[in-house]
């Protein structure tokens, strides 16, 4: 027979590791990122030893610690999932407490060569709609099959996080077990004070990465629609991407250059005083996990308008009270930005209860809650060792990670 003898879990540092595509400060990077950065610093800061490996840009260094947080930067926007399993495969971030696999439609494949590390699979929305409005044909096929058939048999051991009930669903619906997934919401950094008041015209903002599936053409065509009856109506795009010259050709197709102003990639104090100076935020996304943009723009009492189906923004967004999510086509959400423009009294409600939503998710409790799911699943995932007993007898000490 044999002595069995588990040690007391004690208050130890976890050694975490963050398989991201991106950092913050990619020319791509944007609210998965932010997501990210907010719960690794966070961990940091309570003494956890984190590390973030993500693709290399031109200007970035490949070792670097910021706010705590080591960065390890390695190969491209594709190289980097083959740079990442060389990595853990040759144990070149040490012992490992826990490994988050962030899964942006492609996994990094940690499950197969981690050996016995837990592996915790963050998700911010699945996209099934993305891969053909993205990628050609063969590929959209293939990114589908590893996001839907593969991903889900690899980590089928697999604690989850997802940051919207969406998420989790359409997680469940591949085969994901619901109770191995945990929502854990995104939070919101306060607004800086500005001295800014909003613009004296009608004034709609996009904020966000120019890709192909946030659709900031929809807001482009309404802008078409809505200048008509709305002198002086501006349109702010903020961010940047790969999409930015269609949609600057798209623009001047429309006839609409002259009220569109594309701001690039700007600070935060700059995106913040767009945000300010804004009647509306515009998320005319195919698909997001939560829509950070939003609770921003409602740090400023600002309303947003999305559609009802592109995932997440349906929790973000309470229709009606905070916002409103349009069912339909372009036209249909230029009826909808437009009946915002037109009724100050109603702007001024939604932006109201908006502002008082946001200030219910915090990046505190966000990180709280992942600190919660880390500790967790370090905790079962148990190291044994066998030594003898002084009986002679074969002794198994079962010895926790935390």
């Amino acid at each position: 027979m044999c002595r069995v003898t588990t040690a007391q879990p004690t208050a130890t540092v976890l050694r975490v590791l963050f398989l991201n595509w991106r950092d913050t400060r990619h020319p791509e990077g944007g609210g998965s990122e932010v997501y990210v950065e907010n719960v690794a610093r966070s961990l940091a800061a309570a003494g956890h030893e984190v590390t973030i490996f993500c693709a290399r840009y031109e200007g970035a260094a490949g070792h670097e610690i910021v706010d705590g947080v080591r960065f390890v930067r390695a190969g491209t926007k594709l190289s980097v999932y083959a740079e990442a399993i060389k990595h853990v495969r040759r144990r070149a971030f040490g012992d490992l407490d826990v490994i988050i696999d962030v899964q942006n439609g492609i996994p990094f494949m940690s499950r197969a060569v981690c050996g016995d590390t837990p592996v915790v699979v963050l998700v911010h929305h699945v996209h099934r709609e993305q891969w053909p409005v993205v990628y050609d044909p063969l590929r959209s096929r293939v990114g589908w099959w590893i996001e839907s058939r593969l991903a889900p048999r690899l980590y089928r051991d697999c604690t989850y996080v997802a940051v919207s009930d969406k998420t989790r669903e359409e997680l469940t619906e591949l085969g994901v077990g619901a109770q191995r997934i945990h929502v854990i919401h995104n939070g919101i950094e306060a607004a800086p004070g500005l001295d800014v008041e909003p613009s004296e015209h009608p004034h709609i903002a996009v904020v966000g990465r120019l890709v192909p599936h946030k659709r900031v053409e929809h807001v482009l065509r309404a802008g078409a629609i809505l200048r008509r009856r709305h002198p002086g109506l501006r349109i702010s795009v903020v961010g940047d991407g790969w999409w930015s010259p269609r949609l600057q050709a798209v623009a001047d197709a429309l006839g609409v250059s002259d009220i569109v102003d594309f701001h690039g990639f700007v600070d935060e104090k700059t995106k913040h005083r767009v945000y300010a100076s804004s009647w509306v935020l515009a998320l005319p996304s195919l698909k997001e996990g939560w829509g950070i943009v939003v609770m921003e723009a409602a740090t400023h009492a600002v309303p947003s308008v999305a559609y009802r189906q592109a995932g997440g923004v349906a929790e973000s967004i309470v229709h009606g009270e905070t916002g409103m999510l349009v069912d339909g086509e372009v036209e249909d959400y230029a009826s909808m930005l437009g009946e915002l423009l037109d009724d100050a009294a109603l702007r001024a409600r939604l932006g109201g209860q908006a502002r008082s939503r946001a200030e219910e998710f915090t990046w505190a409790a966000t990180a709280k809650a992942f600190a919660a799911v880390l500790s967790d699943v370090s905790t079962r995932v148990s190291r044994v060792r066998v030594v003898p007993a002084p009986s002679g007898h074969v002794e198994h000490h079962v010895e926790t990670t935390i």
